[in-house]
């Protein structure tokens, strides 16, 4: 499978409302990066909305479509948070939680209109949200002496690659994010400098 080279996500929160026969469904996006950062947003955005009905809400971490979760929260099964999903792929955004707060208008909608409702403003959201492109980085573990300190910056900031952390002694360990799209070279000019080792971070 050919890893990608960007991804789509955002790094602002967007917000958007839709209305239905006295419901409102509050959409806001957040981006996010772990399970734990979507937990924090949900008890957020709860204590925001203290009186809502629902807080519906999907996610999409990482590059390997494996880590999503959707929730419909006491809607009818299927017709909030698969239409929140729906909409953050049908944009091929990842790192991202959209959450759809409902405050309930008296009139039942029925599952066709739960659905429309939910996806509409998730579709809102992420159309107030800025949408940006970042390139998939790879994480590798370096060791190295210090008097090689100055060649590996300077490869480093060639490549734009970014440092993760590092510990810098007589002897000294660091580990980058390097960029997917110029991994072979990175690694070529890296293994070009004496005395370094250089592994894979395995996740």
């Amino acid at each position: 499978m050919q890893v990608p080279h960007y991804f789509n996500t955002i790094n602002t929160t967007g917000a958007a409302e839709f209305k239905d026969k006295g419901s409102r469904f509050i959409a806001v996006a957040y981006p996010v990066k772990t399970i734990a950062d979507c937990k924090q947003k949900l008890l957020d955005i709860k204590k925001e909305y203290p009186k809502a009905s629902h807080y519906c809400f999907a996610y999409r971490l990482g590059l390997d479509n494996n880590q999503y979760r959707v929730s419909d929260d006491g809607e009818p099964s299927g017709s909030a948070g698969r239409p929140i999903l729906g909409q953050i792929d049908s944009r091929g955004v990842t790192d991202i939680l959209i959450v759809v707060v409902r405050y309930f208008g008296g009139t039942l909608l029925g599952v066709p209109g739960l659905i429309n409702a939910y996806k509409s403003a998730a579709a809102m959201a992420l159309q107030v949200t800025p949408l940006i492109r970042k390139p998939v980085l790879v994480s590798y573990h370096l060791q190295f002496d210090y008097t090689q300190m100055n060649d590996i910056m300077t490869t480093v900031k060639q490549f734009e690659c970014e440092v993760i952390k590092q510990e810098l002694q007589l002897f000294c360990v660091m580990d980058i994010a390097i960029p997917q799209y110029r991994l072979a070279e990175t690694l070529m000019k890296l293994g070009d400098i004496r005395d370094i080792a250089i592994q894979p971070i395995q996740k």
